[in-house]
């Protein structure tokens, strides 16, 4: 299973996470556009931080809401939505190119991403939007009851998916994840490294009310916010590597 994280999250004088940390330990790296954070000079050394570690690059999208963190949803007309996400995977992808490198997927950031799990009309529209792209690019959601009905809406638009699976977050019965105002949404060290374990021996994870949730994930997202959950991402590799 490939480990992927959200990073390039900086802008300006403004730091978010700790990158350099990060990137020796993951195999995917989810790199901001410039919308919710991330600016030109950030997004090129993200980047080029990738390279150096031979990390595959995805571009992480996200709403137009530098001050919200990309977290606030927006009710965007089906073509904003599309020339967002044009805009800022083009972003990336051209600043990639200059520095010789690929990018293979898209992972919508923060609230878009929710949006896109809740509502399945706002799926529909990225799925639209990435087959109408030029350049073959992959999706990356969240692995939920429904997934074998996602892929089959991401056939229709020849659009390869990645499931995502969540270290560090509880689960509803559906396989959404709970909202961060719910308590314990977030998981610490102890749940978050029980919840890896079960996902990698048994393929479920424990959702808030105590069922096992069937659930089938190609990468599992991390988070490299301070030096604990740096700890944590070498904990979860070393497990990886004995499966």
């Amino acid at each position: 299973m490939l480990l992927n994280c959200d990073l390039g999250e900086s802008y300006g004088a403004w730091k978010m996470g700790l990158d350099s940390h990060v990137m020796p330990h993951i195999d995917l790296a989810n790199i901001a556009c410039g919308f919710h954070a991330g600016d030109p000079t950030v997004m090129a050394n993200t980047l080029a931080l990738a390279k150096a570690h031979h990390v595959g690059i995805g571009a992480h999208p996200g709403y137009p809401d530098l001050q919200g963190f990309g977290r606030r949803s927006m009710n965007l007309s089906e073509t904003d939505l599309r020339n967002t996400l044009h805009y800022q995977i083009a972003a990336l992808e051209g600043m990639a190119r200059v520095q010789g490198m690929t990018l293979r997927y898209v992972k919508p950031h923060g609230a878009l991403y929710n949006d896109m799990m809740r509502d399945e009309a706002i799926l529909l529209q990225v799925l639209k939007t990435l087959s109408e792209y030029p350049t073959k690019l992959e999706l990356m959601l969240l692995a939920t009851a429904k997934q074998a009905h996602h892929t089959r809406l991401a056939e229709q638009f020849g659009v390869e998916l990645l499931f995502e699976a969540f270290a560090d977050r509880l689960y509803t019965d559906q396989g959404q994840l709970s909202p961060r105002t719910q308590p314990n949404a977030v998981h610490d060290e102890a749940n978050l490294l029980a919840q890896v374990k079960q996902l990698l021996t048994h393929g479920t994870v424990t959702t808030a009310s105590g069922q096992a949730l069937p659930l089938k994930a190609d990468t599992l997202c991390v988070h490299g916010d301070n030096m604990d959950s740096i700890n944590q991402i070498v904990t979860i590799k070393k497990l990886l590597k004995t499966q």
